[in-house]
């Protein structure tokens, strides 16, 4: 069965990823299932999220969406790459990466499909979050791109 992804809420999970590095130093989900109604990312954490923390990494995602970054790849050399981003989930000898931007706000290896620019995923909305055995999983919608 192939992966099939939703580029509005694959784009998604890339923000919502760098605003929980940036906003808790955790790193980027283990783990995701990013589908077309609503998605879930499970973090490596200590805890469940407070009311405030929600809404500030709700905030953060918006914000990112709302800049209308543009959504560019580029292919690079496994030296690079190896480099500048954890590779550990990748298949042996590859020799090229690609490389997913969103704007100067977040870069990562990623094989998904993409919208082209951030105006085009919506608004985000964390539907809930649980934290257990030292996951926390946060599961999110996107209302209609403007």
């Amino acid at each position: 069965m192939t992966k099939s992804y939703t580029p509005r809420m694959h784009s998604a999970e890339h923000v919502l990823n760098q605003a929980m590095v940036r906003k808790f130093y955790c790193g980027r989900c283990f783990s995701a299932h990013v589908n077309k109604k609503k998605s879930k990312c499970d973090y490596h954490f200590d805890r469940a999220l407070t009311d405030d923390e929600v809404k500030e990494v709700e905030e953060a995602v918006n914000m990112t969406i709302s800049a209308n970054l543009d959504v560019i790849e580029e292919m690079v050399s496994i030296e690079e790459a190896e480099r500048n981003f954890n590779l550990t989930r990748l298949p042996d000898k590859v020799e090229t990466v690609r490389i997913v931007y969103i704007g100067d706000y977040d870069s990562c290896p990623c094989i998904g499909e993409h919208v082209e620019n951030t105006s085009e995923i919506g608004p985000f909305h964390m539907i809930s979050q649980d934290f257990s055995d030292g996951v926390l999983r946060i599961r999110y919608k996107l209302g209609d791109p403007e």
